[in-house]
């Protein structure tokens, strides 16, 4: 449960209490940046919070100093080309500490009755991966090719695309967890038919390419999930 405290907590901090300006201020003043410094914070108080548990105060400050470290340290190494491969690095090493902090702190006993509150914190974790974290991973995955370009003469509504995509991973997160693989397929076929007509009449190579990779990516992470969560529940 702890753990699961402890990457909600991650997750909430680094992309959901981040805004857009905060990671620009971060990457033109780096480490003299003030933002950088909040952001560090906010990750601590979180923790702290969500913790709530004195005896655990030594997560906190590990969590904060690391996370400091690991920032910081992209920061002043980051360039334009290394910018998507450092965003995973960065990411996995956040998770990395949190994961030794919980081997290390705390007692990994599993109690009968804290199954359902454990089991509860695991589904939240996954939806709230599986909205702005996920589209931030897609986002950073896109950067290698300019798709303003792309899509600069196809109006849509301001943000459609984002939610759209929230909208299919959580559906097909649920279809997952409750073992109904047939719904998976019947929403990528519906997705199919709306989107075929737009490609047919652009008949743009590049942008169909795009929205391909984009709803494999899209449907791949839900899936991802959603088969780890089924894993995680059945060996608790």
């Amino acid at each position: 449960m702890i753990l699961i405290k402890l990457l909600i907590a991650h997750f909430i901090g680094d992309f959901f209490l981040q805004p857009k300006h905060w990671v620009t201020n971060k990457e033109k003043k780096k480490i003299k940046s003030p933002k950088l410094y909040l952001h560090v914070a906010i990750h601590m108080a979180l923790t702290a919070l969500i913790l709530w548990d004195i005896s655990l105060a030594p997560i906190v400050v590990i969590i904060g100093v690391s996370h400091l470290i690991i920032d910081a340290t992209k920061l002043l190494i980051q360039k334009k080309k290394t910018k998507r491969q450092l965003f995973f690095i960065d990411q996995l090493l956040h998770i990395l500490v949190i994961i030794i902090c919980y081997f290390f702190f705390t007692e990994r006993a599993i109690q009968i009755e804290q199954i359902l509150v454990n089991n509860s914190l695991l589904l939240l974790l996954c939806f709230i991966f599986l909205t702005t974290p996920a589209s931030i991973i897609m986002k950073t995955i896109f950067i290698k090719w300019n798709i303003s370009e792309l899509t600069k003469n196809n109006r849509s509504l301001e943000d459609a695309g984002k939610y759209i995509g929230i909208l299919e991973r959580c559906l097909v997160f649920i279809f997952i967890i409750f073992d109904h693989w047939e719904a998976v397929g019947f929403l990528i076929t519906a997705k199919s038919v709306f989107r075929f007509g737009d490609l047919k009449k652009s008949k743009h190579r590049q942008l169909t390419e795009y929205i391909l990779i984009g709803t494999l990516i899209s449907f791949s992470i839900a899936i991802i999930t959603g088969i780890i969560y089924n894993i995680v529940i059945a060996y608790v």
